[in-house]
């Protein structure tokens, strides 16, 4: 069966296709849509009607890839933006009268739970205690665990477009606003980095975003030139990468090989929280995935069929 699966994220509304037999799956088709949920309205918790067109126009581009792959059955998730926006009664109804799909808006626990069992399909089970970071616009999924099991998770609403929207930060960021941002992932995910601590947690494994923009980085590839199940990042070159990004301009961010336009801002705080992380933590090992949310979904639709 062709199935396809639909991420309403913040910055970017994401299409993924796949054929399922059995309990494999087989990647036809990924791409994504700039929509920009978390505009200069994610503080006041609107989706603005200009994001509402981006959105609008992202479901049509991705209505017409899904005729051409014949696809049987299709299933939207929205997150961070859309579920804590007061207005979103609104805006499901002009995306399922444009489109005929329904959109569910799953919660943070469902989201991190959907990312923990995408990352499972990559890695099969994990060998010690890991961390999974997903960091997203809206929100960010902490997800402690062990071999085949959920330890701890947490979802907050401390996204890359909510910090850029609520901190100032100047061109390049000063040592002043980074300690500010640092003091605020501090206060929201305090518990996790304790857990992570008592838990002697080694390996982080990081999924979507920012971690895809590090590891284009260092191959010097174009986004989503490179697919990855798992590729391990060394500590030492994390290290070169966050020095490289945290002393740059905007302009200068824009002209690095594998740097995606649409974190060319919100890269920057998300390299603050894994820097962080690592300090906190005593995490000695970092790997990323490609495999996250949408990829949970597939295994959702595997079990349930």
């Amino acid at each position: 069966m062709k199935v396809a699966v639909i991420d309403l994220g913040t910055n970017t509304c994401n299409l993924l296709i796949a054929e399922l037999v059995g309990d494999n799956i087989t990647i036809l088709h990924q791409s994504k849509q700039y929509v920009k949920l978390g505009d200069n309205k994610i503080e006041a918790n609107k989706i603005s009607n200009e994001a509402t067109a981006r959105t609008l126009n992202a479901f049509r581009a991705h209505r017409q890839i899904i005729k051409e792959y014949q696809v049987e059955k299709v299933k939207v998730v929205a997150t961070s933006a859309v579920r804590q926006a007061d207005n979103k009664i609104e805006f499901l109804e002009e995306i399922g009268e444009e489109t005929g799909w329904a959109v569910k808006v799953i919660t943070g626990e469902k989201e991190a739970e959907l990312i923990f069992n995408g990352v499972l399909l990559a890695f099969k089970q994990f060998d010690n205690n890991s961390l999974i970071l997903d960091i997203g616009g809206g929100s960010n999924e902490l997800i402690l665990v062990d071999k085949r099991k959920i330890l701890w998770q947490e979802s907050q609403p401390t996204g890359m477009a909510r910090i850029i929207s609520r901190f100032k930060i100047s061109d390049p960021i000063t040592p002043e606003e980074i300690s500010r941002i640092e003091t605020f992932f501090l206060d929201y995910h305090k518990n996790t980095f304790r857990l992570c601590s008592q838990n002697k947690v080694k390996t982080l494994v990081g999924c979507s975003g920012a971690f895809d923009t590090i590891a284009d980085i260092l191959d010097r590839v174009n986004p989503g030139e490179k697919k990855r199940i798992t590729q391990l990042i060394s500590i030492a070159d994390f290290n070169r990468i966050y020095t490289l990004l945290i002393n740059s301009t905007r302009r200068q961010r824009l002209q690095m090989k594998g740097m995606d336009v649409v974190r060319v801002d919100l890269i920057v705080p998300a390299m603050i929280l894994i820097k962080l992380l690592l300090v906190k933590t005593g995490v000695n090992k970092i790997i990323q995935t490609d495999f996250a949310l949408r990829e949970g979904v597939l295994s959702e639709m595997i079990r349930q069929n």
